[in-house]
């Protein structure tokens, strides 16, 4: 495990030794500026909502994909459509983690910050270790400006930013100076010096340039003007990194050449990963896709990506509410698509009624809840783990769902075709718990072989399945597959499969309502063994040292937890770690894993909701640590949580 970068320099020194020093000094006595390699940097970009900080951190993303790092990002930005400008509330930032060999986390601390204006500073600086970079736009830094979030004098003089490597840029200043020669105005200039900032960092860490110049001409292809102005501030940021003096040193970060298996790669964020799985799904299933949905973040990107691929067989519905949306998925599912329905944790509240009429008809639906922080509107922008109960017990009676959870940002790809297996195969709703950290966070995707993706295709019932006392052929729409007990799915309009569907208990097999006790007592315990016998794999545990303790996770959890595990075993500290795809129903062989330790930590973010179903399905005395700040753990943190569990 590669030790805490604490600064650029620091890391530098330590990678590269004598050889490098020596390289160092013969450039600086030729009149170059030197070059230092590091094994991995942690850059966040931060400014004002209306700063550009997203789209400055996610093409500084794409080009260090495209050149070969290992990566995880971490955007962060406010709830409000346009937060009031130059508050804290206000500040956006954006924090990309990238390295020469395997990560799994955007990184704890920030080695280089890039602060927009005095609220992004003070708003950051407290994550930036000391020896850290910052650098500074000083033409925000104006009295006014440093009253408004609690500065009585300037940062950059007081002496209070003595114990980091200040670099005082006149971003601003310098960006409108680089476009007086197009036909703007000063403040329409000065919009682009996120492209300024941009240019300098892709000098600084020697990214490449091309793929971001082609991007700014497609995105400002109806004005030209606007895209060759945003190109020549981002060259100008390249140059300044070049001849000014107070950059002396550059830095390299080698591709991660040996982290990943031979293949295709593209960098791909959750939402993206999950929606192309979708279609993967759908094309494995031969089922057109069907989506029904109402926009909620952290959800709505997956609407907007699966409504660009009609030439897939994708059809997406915006619904004028959450209700409307999932009614209209599920009566895609009645007629026979790969219905799906996306929310957070709000809309599946509003959506509980119709996935308990979806348990009751047996039809397969994806009910995909990408969560945030609650209760009620809660904090829309922020990530939680918070729905799990929900997604397991918010219903009314007996309505049992299966549960799928990805880890990591392409790993929804790899989620979203297991739920559609489970769904299609067992002829039922199947929650898949995906959150705001994984949605819009992003790493390396291998692009997979089609032959490699499983086969999903169903049968659908074409004609009588039971033959009655009198020797009459009918149609049975419960009579079910004695393996799966998957009730038949047969597509309206097919000749002699007329059935009745609706919420009101139905009996055994005809499916005609029931009020009879005995038959409701029945298809409850039918419906829930169902569900307890659908196949899923049995949980690995990673324990190479035969350790006395076991730290569980679920979903996104599974970036900081690993990262923390290799910190402890780097230590010398043994530890086992196994996570959690399948929460409903669980892998077979969990209870035996958990009897196998003297100690289980389960951290959530969340106050324990994984740790409750835990304790209670298998007896075992369970600690949970919990997080709930709209942050995902931090690696540090946990390795010293896991230690004192080690250690008590």
């Amino acid at each position: 495990m590669t030790s805490q970068v604490s600064s650029p320099a620091e890391e530098a020194d330590e990678v590269n030794g004598s050889d490098e020093a020596l390289v160092g000094e013969q450039r600086r006595r030729a009149g170059e500026k030197e070059i230092r390699r590091l094994d991995r940097v942690i850059i966040r970009f931060a400014g004002d909502s209306g700063d550009g900080m997203q789209l400055t951190g996610d093409r500084f993303t794409s080009e260090t994909a495209s050149f070969g790092n290992d990566l995880s990002t971490l955007p962060n930005f406010p709830a409000e459509i346009r937060a009031p400008a130059g508050t804290l509330p206000g500040v956006s930032s954006f924090q990309l983690h990238f390295a020469d060999h395997d990560i799994l986390t955007p990184g704890d601390a920030p080695n280089v910050l890039v602060a927009m204006n005095p609220a992004a500073l003070k708003a950051n600086i407290a994550d930036v270790p000391r020896g850290g970079e910052i650098i500074v736009n000083t033409d925000e830094f104006a009295k006014r400006a440093m009253a408004k979030v609690g500065y009585e004098t300037s940062p950059l003089e007081d002496g209070s930013l003595d114990g980091y490597r200040v670099h005082p840029v006149p971003l601003t200043t310098l960006t409108i100076e680089a476009l007086k020669d197009f036909d703007l105005s000063r403040k329409e200039a000065g919009r682009s010096k996120n492209m300024f900032a941009l240019g300098l960092l892709s000098w600084m860490y020697h990214r490449p340039t091309e793929g971001t110049e082609n991007f700014l001409r497609q995105k400002f292809a109806k004005k030209p003007n606007i895209a060759e102005a945003n190109i020549a501030a981002f060259r100008a940021g390249w140059n300044f990194g070049e001849t000014t003096e107070d950059f002396a040193v550059s830095y390299e970060v080698a591709p991660a050449s040996t982290a990943f298996p031979t293949g295709t790669y593209r960098n791909i964020s959750g939402n993206l990963a999950l929606s192309y799985g979708l279609i993967a799904a759908s094309k494995q299933a031969d089922l057109p896709l069907y989506l029904g949905s109402y926009p909620i973040t952290p959800a709505s990107d997956i609407l907007h990506e699966l409504a660009k691929h009609k030439n897939f067989g994708v059809r997406t519905f915006q619904a004028e509410d959450e209700i409307a949306g999932i009614g209209a998925a599920l009566g895609a599912a009645f007629g026979g698509s790969l219905a799906v329905t996306t929310t957070s944790g709000p809309g599946v509240a509003l959506k509980s009624e119709t996935i308990g009429l979806a348990v009751s008809l047996e039809l397969p639906l994806l009910v995909v809840d990408i969560q945030r922080g609650g209760p009620s509107t809660g904090l829309p922008t922020k990530t939680e783990q918070a729905d799990l109960l929900q997604a397991m017990y918010g219903r009314n009676g007996e309505a049992p769902v299966p549960v799928v959870a990805p880890r990591t940002p392409a790993d929804c790809f790899d989620a979203a075709l297991d739920a559609a297996r489970i769904a299609l195969a067992y002829r039922t709703p199947v929650f898949l718990l995906s959150d705001g950290y994984l949605a819009n966070g992003s790493e390396p995707w291998r692009v997979p072989d089609i032959d490699d993706l499983p086969h999903l295709r169903v049968q659908f019932a074409t004609g009588p399945n039971h033959e009655l006392a009198d020797g009459t052929e009918v149609f049975w729409p419960y009579k079910r597959d004695p393996q799966t007990l998957a009730r038949p799915w047969a597509v309206p309009g097919t000749p002699g499969l007329e059935h009745r569907v609706g919420g009101i208990e139905k009996q055994d097999g005809t499916g005609n309502i029931s009020y009879d006790p005995a038959n409701h007592d029945f298809m409850v315990r039918t419906r829930q063994a169902k569900i307890d016998g659908i196949e899923v794999p049995e949980i690995e545990v990673d324990d190479p040292d035969g350790a006395r303790t076991l730290v569980l996770g679920w979903g996104s959890t599974y970036g900081p937890i690993t990262a923390a595990v290799r910190r402890l075993r780097a230590a010398g500290i043994p530890i086992a770690q196994a996570h959690l795809r399948h929460l409903n129903p669980f892998p077979k062989n969990l209870g035996t894993v958990l009897k196998q330790y003297d100690k289980v930590v389960i951290p959530e973010m969340n106050l324990g909701q994984l740790a409750t179903l835990v304790r209670a399905r298998y007896l075992v005395d369970a600690q949970s640590f919990n997080q709930v700040n709209g942050m995902p753990f931090k690696a540090e943190q946990l390795a010293g949580v896991l230690k004192e569990a080690i250690d008590e």
